[in-house]
């Protein structure tokens, strides 16, 4: 069932439509609030789906509801990061005095043999994407984890679709000169 539909059978009484859509998209949301840093993903994820819930009614079929989500999202972490009081940078440096921003996000649990054959390549990736600064390490991890297109950024972001490309393509131009160092 599309997004569109759950929405539609929700404002017509259906409660249990919005709960399919909140579970459908609380991690991709808990992933992608993480990657603002330290804030506390789990109270603003909670307030983006509050804000889903009490702004439901003006949502406008003409746009996907997944951009707008996500739009939501980021709007709440840069709200979460303006209230935020200074964070020491010890609480995020570990114990490699390297800053781990993908410590925390949820990864969905692969084999045990995928993880020994992916944990050297993901270390390497994790700590080149850590170097990318965060406009392009969002356009990365929107694309790459969840599976958006350009339009569908650019719609989050709040950015035009020439700027999401652009970063992409410079994102990976940096990703590949930090891999082959």
């Amino acid at each position: 069932m599309t997004d569109e539909a759950l929405i539609t059978q929700y404002l017509a009484g259906d409660e249990k439509s919005l709960e399919i859509l909140v579970q459908k998209y609380l991690r991709p949301v808990y992933s992608f609030v993480c990657r603002y840093g330290s804030i506390d993903a789990e109270d603003v994820v909670q307030d983006t789906f509050v804000k889903v819930w009490k702004n439901l009614k003006k949502f406008k079929g003409e746009n996907k509801f997944k951009p707008w989500l996500f739009a939501i999202a980021k709007n709440t972490a840069l709200d979460y990061l303006k209230k935020k009081k200074e964070v020491p940078m010890s609480v995020l440096v570990n114990a490699d005095e390297k800053i781990d921003w993908l410590e925390n996000v949820p990864d969905p649990a692969p084999l045990a043999t995928e993880l020994l054959e992916r944990a050297d390549l993901k270390e390497k990736l994790d700590a080149a994407l850590n170097r990318l600064s965060p406009p392009y390490r969002l356009v990365m991890f929107l694309r790459y984890n969840d599976h958006f297109n350009f339009r569908e950024i650019g719609e989050a972001l709040g950015e035009p679709l020439d700027t999401i490309k652009s970063r992409h393509r410079r994102g990976l131009i940096m990703l590949k000169e930090i891999l082959s160092t």
